[in-house]
């Protein structure tokens, strides 16, 4: 806890926006409280700025970073997945990593309902008849009574219920804890997504990536699917087996899927998904929003105030289920 007297403890915002995060602090009332250095992404700060640090705010810092600073307690992070974290065989054992888990509550889900519209409605189609003046009814396909199944039952998840219930939309889905959920008419366990799978029109991924979770979505689960429905990936790139979902496509084992992460990215130009017929590539804009920062920084300005005064951390994640 933060003491009067006491030296104010250094954060390093380590990201190139580090001016709306600075702003946010001093609105906050905590610019007294705290030493901020801003460190552009990529960049080594000082070894003797670095080894004073005791908070990182970043996307992600170089290796070897932390043997330089053995006085560094917490790490913020900008985004809900932190497996790229996780995986850094030099993140210290006793270190608080928390992400920015619900900062998507508005983008996410409305951009997931939009694809939704898009499988749906016609209004591409209408887009590429209007360039050549072409005049053609087209009848669209009711989201009405069809069912949803959401793989991830999480904030975002939960946020997606929600908005599609309201369409009428009949909601099911998995959840680590399959206690009911609002809006959701059957929560089960992960051990039974194939129910999930077989029952649903639309499958929604968003799980993150865990021993679990990693290939999940493979050829027999995608078997387990209605030959009409559709996959959509919102979660991670991970989840997918590339060439399982390829094949599962084309041979219309499901009717296609929309995707908006990627194992690689940016995708390489020549993946089969941007030429597989039935499969929509999106540049992972899912999350993203035209105030995206000021999300983040609203999290960071209540967990750096938390971190002052000695209190749980928001969102701190837990190693043993990689998130």
């Amino acid at each position: 806890m933060y003491r009067t007297g006491v030296a104010r403890p250094l954060v390093l915002l380590w990201l190139d926006e580090a001016e709306v995060y600075a702003r946010a602090v001093a609105r906050a009332g905590l610019a007294a409280r705290v030493q901020l250095a801003a460190v552009k992404m990529g960049e080594m700060p000082d070894p003797a700025l670095l080894e004073r640090a005791e908070g990182i705010l970043g996307w992600r810092i170089p290796r070897g970073a932390f043997t330089g600073a053995p006085r560094l307690r917490w790490v913020q992070t900008l985004t809900a997945g932190v497996e790229g974290w996780l995986a850094r065989p030099d993140l210290p054992a006793d270190l608080t990593l928390t992400c920015a888990r619900g900062t998507h509550r508005i983008q996410m889900p409305e951009n997931i309902l939009g694809a939704l519209f898009h499988l749906t409605k016609p209004f591409a189609a209408a887009q590429r008849d209007q360039e050549v003046r072409r005049w053609s009814r087209r009848t669209s396909e009711p989201l009405a009574g069809k069912t949803f199944g959401i793989l991830g039952l999480g904030a975002i998840g939960q946020e997606v219920a929600r908005k599609a219930a309201a369409l009428e939309l009949t909601v099911i889905g998995t959840r680590r804890d399959p206690r009911p959920v609002p809006y959701v008419t059957r929560v089960l366990p992960p051990e039974r997504t194939e129910e999930v799978l077989g029952a649903s029109d639309f499958v929604l991924l968003l799980l993150p990536v865990t021993p679990a979770t990693r290939d999940f979505m493979d050829a027999r689960r995608l078997a387990s699917m209605r030959p009409t429905a559709w996959l959509l990936n919102y979660g991670r790139g991970k989840l997918v087996v590339d060439v399982d979902l390829v094949d599962a496509v084309k041979r219309h084992v499901i009717a296609g899927a929309v995707l908006d992460v990627f194992r690689t990215e940016p995708l390489p130009e020549d993946h089969p998904f941007w030429t597989t017929p039935g499969i929509m590539v999106l540049p992972h804009f899912g999350g993203l929003h035209p105030t995206r920062d000021e999300l983040v920084a609203a999290l960071f300005v209540e967990n750096l105030r938390r971190f002052l005064d000695g209190e749980p951390l928001q969102h701190a994640v837990d190693r043993a289920r990689g998130y």
